[in-house]
């Protein structure tokens, strides 16, 4: 299957199934909240305003082609049954708002702005190593009502197999579209129909159906010199937070790979740093697990060893419950009003494991007496027992034996 994290009403869970069944958790109900019927088999699901109108939709891709987008946000204001949640078998409210089929094999989705016109694009990463790009064209004044179509923009062939889409700031500050190549590399895909087409308001050169001949603005980046893991399954995500006030030149990225390797890369050549570890790495994410504004790196196992890495390389690792076939990570909301950062497992047994309020009050190791003296309270405490000054004399002892 394949899920997401995403905000329809607060952030709820989206996830999607073999069978085509969608189904969309929220809070820590264990019953769907929503359940949707698709076409074919679901292999990319992702919450976002693909369609530009201020709003999130629902978007299910299914292997065979079909792309289905859904409207959620209206049941927030609907009365669900008596049971809370709003599943209405055969109902019209079980259809998508809008159905399309697009070239079949999907494998990976991204919803988000990569050409820097403030639009959502939908980029699609397929098994066949090719990636296309794709622009909704709304055909209604209605800013409400979905009528419209989605317009080819552009087809890139990569090299090797495509595992990760992710954006990430380039060193003007303008969005790049990176795609995940195997042996720990990347590579940067150019978007360049504004220049083609000569208008971004209206793509006159482009087609629903083109003819779609491959084009290779792709420019290929390798981080590892290793020549033994050049095959290796690899994936990465980009748009990593630093907290305010860091956010100038290249942004921070990430990569993992099936072999162990994992590293925070600052723009296409400053390595930050890399480790190793002996766990088979298949799943990336980034979450703020101190609430300091850094987002740490998240990275997932097979056998549901986590790693959680801040970007000094401070690690802290969790292990799941069971082996895992599907993890992602981010801002749930497992309690009615708040998100919190949560770590979502599905095992090979069909079971979803949230767990929620994942909160490190420090990444890094530190000591009881430097905690102590950062709190005031303490050192007057000290004062009323009589041993402020005894402990101030003791630690010059100490400090002057070690000279």
């Amino acid at each position: 299957g394949c899920m997401c994290i995403g905000s329809v009403a607060l952030n709820e869970l989206v996830v999607g199934d073999t069978n085509g069944k969608l189904y969309v958790y929220k809070n820590d109900d264990s019953k769907p909240w929503a359940v949707r019927s698709c076409q074919g088999m679901l292999t990319c699901v992702r919450v976002g305003d693909v369609c530009n109108k201020g709003k999130n939709f629902v978007v299910a891709v299914s292997a065979e082609g079909w792309f289905h987008l859904f409207d959620l946000t209206s049941l927030n204001s609907k009365h669900p049954d008596a049971s809370g949640h709003h599943e209405l078998p055969g109902g019209e409210e079980q259809k998508p708002v809008f159905k399309q089929h697009i070239p079949a094999n999907t494998k990976v989705m991204l919803i988000n702005d990569i050409d820097g016109d403030g639009k959502c694009e939908l980029v699609v990463g397929y098994t066949d190593r090719v990636v296309r790009a794709f622009r909704w064209e709304d055909s209604s004044e209605n800013s409400d009502h979905v009528s419209g179509q989605l317009i080819l923009l552009k087809k890139w062939l990569l090299e090797g197999q495509v595992d990760s889409l992710s954006v990430n700031p380039g060193p003007d500050g303008s969005p790049e579209l990176m795609v995940s190549q195997p042996g720990c590399g990347y590579a940067i895909l150019l978007c360049t129909w504004d220049t083609e087409c000569g208008s971004l308001t209206f793509p006159c050169c482009l087609s629903l159906f083109p003819s779609e001949a491959p084009v290779r603005d792709v420019i290929l980046h390798q981080t590892s010199g290793r020549i033994h893991n050049k095959n290796v399954s690899t994936h990465l995500i980009g748009s990593i937070a630093r907290g305010s006030g860091e956010n100038s030149g290249s942004g921070l990225f990430a990569l993992c790979t099936l072999d162990g390797t994992l590293k925070l890369m600052e723009g296409a050549d400053k390595l930050l740093w890399s480790v190793q570890v002996d766990h088979q790495l298949f799943a990336l994410e980034k979450l703020d697990v101190t609430g300091n504004g850094h987002e740490e790196v998240i990275a997932c196992a097979w056998d549901g060893q986590t790693y959680i890495i801040d970007h000094n390389r401070t690690v802290a690792r969790f292990q799941a419950d069971e082996n895992v076939s599907a993890f992602c990570a981010g801002l749930y909301a497992c309690k009615e009003g708040s998100n919190s950062p949560c770590l979502v497992y599905v095992s090979f047994s069909q079971k979803i494991y949230i767990y929620w309020d994942v909160q490190l009050e420090r990444m890094e190791s530190t000591n009881l007496l430097k905690i102590l003296d950062c709190d005031p309270e303490f050192g007057s405490l000290l004062q009323e027992l009589g041993i402020g000054e005894c402990r101030k004399n003791r630690g010059c002892t100490e400090r002057r034996g070690t000279v």
